[in-house]
């Protein structure tokens, strides 16, 4: 569902005030948050979708480390996964469907979380995912509700996934581009409960379906402030993607993506091809840090080339994001 779309659904249904719920839907954070005791708290999400890539082991990879990374983004530590499987049986071989869950349990196993089961459907086209619990310090977990004026916006993975992925569906893109973009989205944001565990950033989100424009929205609402972004600035996975883009090669999403930003953000002289980039649809993208600028050469050093500075948090304005 659009990032509208999905909103509109959450403000019909029923609020079941739970203290020990640290975080809800509510803000649109990456993943849920129930307290266990003062020390620790469960952090709870899932996510699947369909085959962007035609190896199945590679797609077992993505869809796990997509999921992992929710945990991780909230500071927590992924403790056990379930598959969710669902495939057309006649079509999809079992040697298929036992690539696909490896590739799953390689990244979990690489996470250091255990798979300890899941549950599989008939469905006319595969899907592919986990249901992930963890673990956090309610005292040093990350959210995306507390971004405070004056943080500077550091991202890990450079944009571009879906247009790529897209490309790769219709024969467009180089061998090399895909095969940098598959192992971009295979790499698990570990570095999130890392950077939460010495207290170095306060709040965070990953960068997925919605885009970096409506991820860093939903920061900035729920945290009250807003945003200001340098376009130059924001990395794209190869300059190759800049031309997917000239040649109308962008998914559906990220078109979406781009339409609900529109009374977002000030666009400035921003041209057509960098709102599709800055709105691209990501599968396993990185991480948006908020970084207090006294703790940002830490940062960059347990980040290495990781790290990049695209911004800063502003005083909140009428249009949650401008760019420069």
């Amino acid at each position: 569902m659009s990032q509208q779309a999905l909103t509109q659904v959450l403000r019909q249904l029923p609020q079941y005030p739970n203290r020990n719920v640290l975080v809800g839907s509510a803000t649109a954070d990456d993943a849920g948050v129930f307290r266990l005791d003062a020390d620790r708290a469960l952090v709870q999400t899932v996510d699947f979708f369909t085959p962007i890539v035609d190896n199945p082991f590679a797609y077992g990879q993505i869809a796990a480390a997509n999921a992992l990374s929710d945990v991780f983004a909230m500071g927590g530590r992924p403790l056990t996964a379930l598959n969710i499987l669902g495939l057309p049986n006649d079509l999809v071989s079992s040697k298929t469907i036992a690539a696909i869950l490896r590739g799953g349990a390689e990244k979990a196993r690489e996470a250091g979380c255990a798979i300890i089961g899941g549950h599989t459907i008939r469905n006319p086209e595969p899907i592919y995912g986990l249901a992930v619990t963890g673990l956090v310090s309610p005292k040093k977990m990350l959210t995306n509700a507390r971004a405070r004026i004056g943080d500077l916006l550091v991202l890990t993975k450079p944009l571009g996934t879906g247009i790529v992925t897209t490309g790769i569906k219709r024969g467009l893109t180089s061998r090399s581009l895909a095969r940098e973009t598959v192992s971009l989205m295979s790499r698990v944001n570990s570095a999130g409960a890392d950077l939460a565990e010495r207290g170095l950033v306060r709040a965070a989100t990953d960068v997925t379906g919605f885009g970096l424009l409506g991820h860093l929205a939903s920061m900035c609402r729920a945290s009250e402030v807003s945003a200001a972004l340098s376009v130059g600035d924001v990395p794209a996975i190869s300059a190759e993607v800049f031309h997917l883009i000239e040649a109308d090669c962008v998914p559906g999403g990220t078109v979406q993506n781009l339409k609900t930003a529109t009374a977002l953000v000030e666009w400035n002289r921003t041209g057509r091809v960098q709102k599709l980039l800055l709105a691209d649809a990501q599968t396993s993208g990185g991480m948006l840090l908020c970084v207090a600028p006294r703790h940002l050469p830490e940062v960059s050093r347990l980040l290495k080339s990781d790290a990049v500075v695209i911004g800063k948090i502003t005083r909140r304005s009428a249009r949650l994001i401008r760019l420069l």
